[in-house]
């Protein structure tokens, strides 16, 4: 009788620990995600088929210089980097955003690869609701070309030569 006891014991614990550990990876879940990257645009930080892990994060955590994830337009996914959050001085050249600062609840972004990226030059303001997160870190990397010689922006960011130009100017926020 005895054993029955602690047999039944050792399965609430068990059954317990397991439900301990869904609810763990479920709350993981909510905070994190991975997203493929598609296209060009965040060359050479990023190539095409590499994935990301993404923090969900609300607009007012976003610092400009960090790659974020918005929801498209047209479906999916965008990888950008944040340029300007709001409060900031809008940069120069951006002719789809209008004002001196960026207004609260948008994002500036741009794509480090200027020449094929759709970001804020073309889109103007991001609106911050359509934010997933920002990006923490690689979890798989694509096959890379050779090192092209591009500009790189400050301290091994790896962004393009636009976006270099803009923190030079302005800085990382």
């Amino acid at each position: 009788m005895w054993t029955l006891a602690v047999a039944c014991g050792g399965a609430a614990a068990l059954l317990s620990g397991l439900l301990w550990l869904l609810s763990g990876l479920w709350r993981l879940r909510r905070g994190w995600v991975a997203v493929t990257v598609t296209g060009r645009s965040m060359e050479p930080t990023h190539y095409h088929g590499d994935r990301v892990l993404v923090r969900r994060v609300r607009l007012p955590a976003v610092r400009a210089g960090q790659v974020v994830v918005v929801a498209a337009a047209h479906s999916g996914w965008m990888i950008k980097r944040a340029i300007a959050v709001p409060g900031d001085p809008v940069p120069p050249g951006l002719t789809r955003c209008t004002g001196r600062s960026v207004p609260a609840g948008a994002l500036v972004v741009l794509g480090d690869n200027a020449s094929v990226s759709d970001d804020s030059r073309r889109l103007g303001y991001v609106n911050g609701e359509l934010l997933l997160g920002v990006v923490v870190g690689a979890l798989s990397t694509a096959s890379r070309p050779q090192d092209s010689g591009r500009a790189r922006g400050p301290a091994g960011s790896g962004c393009g030569a636009a976006a270099a130009a803009i923190f030079n100017r302005y800085g990382a926020g």
